[in-house]
């Protein structure tokens, strides 16, 4: 897909396996297709304030708020101790910006590397410069990014696309003309619980993943699959086992991506991965 070759078509997502090293003699990462990195700014972010993770009946909420070191430590530390476990998998760095310029800075300064093989935009993000609109919000924002992206790195580019937006697909159409190889569907919808009359997260909202997603993520693919159809997609959102896999493939998904899930059990992703070569689910 997108000109890499994956040893099976189950990823880890972004935002719940660290930079994968965090993970080591926990979960055999040897077995996946690969792993998304969490997410890479320009200057380190501290995050959201605590708590951050709330589970509910239908999965969880989280509001991290891209807690992450920047991507100079990245670029001395993370990726290289990721390169050191020596993986099968493909490794795409999950790139987050507040300006268009800043999703290419990141991009800048790690392209020289040698261990990993793409990047996931994050188009989540607010917009400093648009009031803080996400930039996955209109067609031209999205342009703007992936453009800006495309113009300092030949490697891949994955746009990663909200579900709350009314018409994804023209939103994939918008990422491939400016240059992505493919998309990924989908991030978090936004949400919000209470303990009583407070919030349960530090920030108040956040975003909903777990099993309430997995519908919604299997309609984005869907939809895209149609309208799009020779665009590289990865599935995002529910996923718990080969069974959720398969729908997601049916959909017209290449590769998918096991988020909370292996959060919550960072052995289920290899189990998944056995489970399909087994002709489970």
């Amino acid at each position: 897909m997108a000109g890499l070759r994956f040893p099976n078509p189950v990823l880890l997502a972004s935002g719940t396996a660290g930079y994968g090293v965090e993970l080591t003699g926990v979960a055999d990462l040897a077995r996946l297709g690969g792993l998304v990195t969490k997410a890479v700014s320009r200057e380190p972010r501290a995050g959201n304030a605590a708590p951050r993770v709330a589970e509910f009946a239908g999965g969880m909420l989280n509001s991290v708020g891209l807690a992450n070191p920047g991507v100079a430590s990245v670029r001395e530390r993370e990726l290289p101790g990721l390169a050191a476990l020596r993986l099968p998998g493909r490794i795409l760095v999950n790139v987050v910006g507040f300006t268009r310029e800043e999703y290419a800075e990141v991009i800048q300064r790690l392209d020289d590397l040698e261990d990993h093989d793409g990047y996931e935009l994050n188009l989540s993000c607010p917009n400093s410069s648009a009031g803080g609109v996400e930039f996955g919000a209109d067609p031209q924002s999205i342009a703007a990014v992936v453009g800006s992206c495309r113009a300092v790195t030949r490697r891949p580019l994955f746009a990663k696309l909200s579900p709350a937006l009314p018409d994804i697909p023209a939103m994939a159409r918008a990422a491939r003309e400016a240059g992505a190889d493919g998309v990924s569907l989908v991030n978090t919808m936004p949400g919000m619980a209470f303990d009583g009359t407070r919030p349960r997260l530090g920030n108040g909202f956040g975003g909903v993943s777990g099993p309430a997603l997995l519908a919604t993520g299997i309609l984005a693919v869907r939809r895209v699959r149609e309208r799009l159809g020779d665009l590289a997609i990865i599935g995002v959102g529910g996923i718990r086992s080969a069974a959720d896999v398969r729908q997601y493939l049916t959909a017209g998904a290449d590769l998918v991506a096991i988020g909370t899930a292996g959060l919550a059990d960072p052995r289920l992703p290899e189990r998944v991965v056995a489970d399909l070569e087994r002709g489970h689910g």
